[in-house]
């Protein structure tokens, strides 16, 4: 904000979430048609009725008046790969070939010169744009993707998650580290980065198969020096994967085993996929309070298998989304819950336009423990925003013509939108995307 305004007011159609729409239904949600959003300071310091708001604002605050568009918090993807932004798209592969074929060649070119840098630019300008505006992000091995990663966050002032990868084996020797160097590495990027700014570090090993018995420890350790840090790691993906980790690690019983052993299932652990899971491996999640996290276009485009929300939630365990590009095919995670309505309907269970935009606003917020931070237009939040125009798409305004209510509004929202419906897209109260469909 320029000194001469300190208080930036946004009108429209607010929407944000303070319940899971599962447990409160209609209870668990704030839509306000003509509504407010007043920000100082980068923070949210009321939301309401404009009519009651405008005439307290001081003579100095600057309007923007975005009506009639859907004015809400900002997205939050839970799992995607720096490295692999261009290796979307690569075809005809299940996982253990997908990674060898495509993904470990290209992770290599990040210990060029100048390539780190380019992918962190890239990838933010993409989220951004996608109306996404915290994400959860595996950089490479190298310390100098996560440094990249890091440096252009800080200077956009974005809230990311993100770490080195670990990786001491079944790996092309360019991309591994040791047990010694990646924890050093990821201590020193803890040290350096965790809790600087907005940007937040995520312990990283890539997944059990890569890692050695030494470098698991390694990373329970970190996760016990550091335990306000996030783990990410992957399990139960594919079942190749399953049987390969099984056969590295015979004594841990079962996949979720191996993480247990080592210390990294928790409240801050994000687990992706979560697909195969055993009887036991459900109740480790849940007594462990273990984040699964749901990739749908990632588990539909490598053949991996249908995610079963319904069994996570009543196992009490807790849920995230995220389009884990590249292995997913959609930055946008309207996009994302398009596909996870399929998913689930393939399954015989349903997701409402509320419990989509619940799960990928305030309920990512809650996955993450950052919901005291993001995810919400509750005064006191950082104010991540995404502005929406339903209507954007010609075949959306045709639909929307014949909508009833802003229940099927949202849902031609959810199944049809992505990024051509995002307006703008605001950072801490500051508009990043000047105009709609515009590139960064």
């Amino acid at each position: 904000m320029s000194e001469t305004t300190a208080i930036r007011a946004l009108r429209g159609r607010l929407l944000w979430f303070v319940d899971d729409p599962h447990d409160a239904g209609e209870a668990a949600h704030r839509y306000v048609a003509d509504g407010l959003i007043v920000i100082e300071g980068g923070i949210v310091r009321a939301a309401g009725e404009a009519g009651a708001l405008l005439s307290s604002l001081p003579a100095n605050a600057e309007v923007v008046d975005h009506r009639p568009h859907l004015i809400m918090p900002g997205f939050i993807d839970a799992h995607l790969h720096m490295p692999q932004t261009q290796v979307i798209a690569s075809y005809g592969a299940q996982l253990m070939d997908w990674l060898n074929r495509y993904t470990f060649v290209e992770e290599q070119k990040l210990a060029q010169q100048g390539h780190p840098e380019k992918l962190a630019t890239f990838l933010l300008d993409e989220l951004l744009s996608h109306g996404t505006t915290t994400a959860v992000i595996y950089c490479s091995v190298h310390p100098q993707s996560a440094e990249a990663l890091f440096r252009e966050s800080e200077r956009r002032n974005t809230r990311m998650v993100a770490g080195k990868v670990m990786m001491d084996r079944n790996a092309p020797d360019a991309l591994t580290d040791t047990a010694a160097s990646g924890y050093a590495d990821s201590k020193a990027l803890i040290e350096r980065w965790h809790g600087k700014g907005r940007q937040l570090y995520a312990i990283s090993p890539r997944f059990a198969v890569t890692s050695t018995p030494q470098q698991m420890e390694a990373a329970g350790r970190l996760a016990a020096e550091y335990p306000d840090c996030h783990v990410q790691t992957h399990i139960n993906e594919n079942r190749a994967e399953i049987a390969f980790a099984n056969e590295l690690y015979p004594e841990a019983g079962d996949y979720a085993g191996i993480y247990q052993r080592y210390g990294l299932l928790g409240p801050r652990s994000l687990l992706g996929h979560c697909i195969h899971m055993t009887d036991r491996e459900w109740r480790r999640f849940a007594e462990s309070d273990t984040v699964a996290v749901f990739c749908p276009t990632s588990n539909l485009f490598l053949g991996s298998g249908l995610f079963d929300w319904a069994r996570a939630r009543a196992e009490g365990v807790p849920v995230a989304v995220a389009t884990d590009i590249g292995g997913g095919t959609s930055y946008s995670m309207l996009r994302t819950m398009s596909e996870a309505y399929k998913v689930l309907q393939l399954q015989g269970q349903s997701l409402s336009a509320f419990a989509a935009l619940h799960a990928i606003t305030r309920g990512n917020a809650r996955a993450l423990k950052l919901d005291h931070l993001i995810g919400s237009l509750e005064p006191g939040r950082e104010a991540d925003i995404v502005v929406l125009d339903p209507t954007a798409q010609r075949a959306m305004a045709h639909r929307l013509e014949t909508a009833r209510d802003l229940a099927e509004e949202l849902f031609v929202l959810v199944t049809l939108g992505d990024e051509r419906n995002v307006v703008a897209t605001y950072v801490m109260g500051e508009r990043v995307t000047p105009t709609q469909n515009s590139l960064l």
